[in-house]
């Protein structure tokens, strides 16, 4: 991917993450779909790796279709994920979001296109 457009594509999936409210979660493939990338899932994960370091971006909010916290290993310490989704009210066990169908936030829905 050329570069200009791995930046642009890379803003894109933050500025949906940044929309996400506290205490509740989306998926990968939700805001690839959002994005007009029906197959790039892998994609929103690859540019969430690098939003681990962007404050400003909650990352620790996507998680995988399932609910399992896929992304945890880019977030410093094993637990640091789920630490962060359990302060927002999430409870999370063996790493896994629970009631994920109640929290899930699908941005094709709440950002109405």
């Amino acid at each position: 991917m050329h570069k200009a457009k791995k930046q642009s594509f890379f803003n894109d999936v933050y500025e949906v993450v940044k929309c996400i409210p506290a205490g509740r979660v989306s998926t990968y493939g939700a805001i690839a779909h959002y994005l007009g990338l029906r197959s790039g899932a892998r994609m929103v994960g690859w540019a969430l790796n690098h939003a681990v370091a962007l404050p400003e971006v909650p990352a620790h909010r996507v998680v995988n279709c399932h609910g399992m916290l896929t992304g945890k290993r880019h977030f410093g310490s094993p637990d640091r994920m789920a630490e962060l989704l359990r302060q927002e009210g999430i409870q999370v066990e063996n790493d896994c979001v629970q009631d994920f169908k109640n929290i899930f936030w699908d941005p094709a829905k709440e950002l109405n296109i």
